[in-house]
């Protein structure tokens, strides 16, 4: 059996576990059937790990993160825990993974499987064989700008603070990224900010516009702003190849984009570090969706996105692109034939458990090898 990599398994909060046991069925089916052994060793974050240890993410975590060859995360949130203080929220967990990591290049692609172009709430023409991937900056922005936070002021009032800040190294290596993932795809870039109101988005534009003469003019670069592009994603969304953008955008826009897809469900993610000596990046996989708690333990979670997530991490950490494919393609299959979870689920089509969906995808998987 070859030995192929360590992976450090966080299902978190809410529907985490019951998502990342399908991941699991993968892993299995990865060694029995292809002889490909992963190494899975498993800890807590977010609420979880609050309720063990006191703190969403623990130092010893984090070390066990930052030894292994990919991080696969399930999701964090929960009710208990909301009114904690900022720096005890179960989210703080996942962003401080993210920033010691230096995860900064996040990935959302936002497919349309035909077997879901219907559940879409758009028309079916206008996302019918979409394929679009929003590269959002993770690391820096307003979610990390310095100064943060809520003061006091001297009438009582109180005044909250969040600064978003960019450097010119920061803007580069994302855009380098987004350019050379177009390059594989349909070879164009839209680069989105605010440069008529933001200073950072007069740097942004400035900065990507210089790397795409200095070494990219090779792929098409338009500029969009933020605002127009949340519109364009709704009105025209297949004019779309890579949308690169910054942290607080991404993170809106690539929501927008999940229900041009049919669900917060079938989206996947990879967040992805600069690369070391010998060209290894540090990882971290996971779906799109939050938490759910209040479907957790239902069995009514759709484990889609994570397994493509999963498939994400084969192909851009192990170089399995031929095993991405054979899982994407299992996806496909049984998304034909008709079987769904709730969050996906159409007249005249099968419903089935988080469970039986797993089963259900790896049962495609044998099939791909008779």
């Amino acid at each position: 059996m070859n030995q192929v990599g360590n992976l450090l398994l966080l299902p978190g909060d809410g529907i985490g576990p019951e998502v990342m046991g399908e991941v699991r069925k993968v892993v299995g089916w990865l060694g029995d059937r292809q002889g490909l052994k992963f190494e899975c060793e498993e800890d807590l974050a977010g609420g979880c790990a609050l309720d063990a240890h006191g703190v969403p993410m623990t130092e010893d975590t984090v070390k066990l993160a930052k030894d292994a060859d990919a991080v696969v995360f399930g999701a964090v949130g929960v009710a208990k825990h909301d009114a904690n203080p900022f720096h005890l929220k179960p989210e703080q967990g996942l962003l401080r993974l993210r920033k010691e990591l230096d995860l900064f290049a996040n990935l959302r692609p936002a497919m349309v499987f035909p077997a879901l172009a219907e559940a879409s709430t758009l028309k079916t023409e206008l996302v019918e064989g979409l394929d679009i991937l929003i590269l959002r900056e993770l690391t820096g922005g307003v979610y990390f700008g310095e100064p943060r936070g809520i003061e006091t002021l001297a009438d009582g009032t109180e005044r909250g603070v969040d600064t978003q800040v960019y450097t010119t190294p920061e803007i580069e290596r994302l855009a380098s990224v987004g350019f050379e993932l177009a390059r594989k795809r349909r070879n164009h870039v839209t680069s989105v900010e605010k440069a008529n109101v933001m200073h950072t988005g007069v740097l942004w534009r400035r900065t990507v516009t210089a790397l795409h003469k200095k070494g990219y003019e090779d792929v098409e670069l338009a500029h969009m702003y933020a605002d127009n592009c949340a519109m364009q994603l709704i009105r025209r969304p297949k004019q779309f190849d890579v949308i690169v953008t910054d942290n607080l955008f991404g993170d809106l826009l690539s929501d927008a984009a999940a229900m041009l897809t049919g669900s917060l469900g079938m989206l996947p993610s990879a967040s992805l570090g600069a690369p070391d000596a010998i060209g290894k990046r540090k990882a971290l996989y996971e779906p799109v969706h939050g938490s759910a708690p209040d479907i957790a333990g239902e069995g009514k979670a759709n484990p889609l996105a994570m397994l493509l997530s999963f498939a994400m991490m084969l192909r851009y950490s192990f170089d399995l692109g031929a095993e991405a494919d054979r899982l994407e393609k299992a996806i496909a299959t049984v998304l034909d034939k008709g079987i769904r979870t709730a969050d996906i689920m159409q007249d005249g089509k099968t419903l089935v458990s988080t469970e039986a969906m797993g089963k259900a995808v790896v049962a495609e998987l044998d099939r791909s090898l008779s």
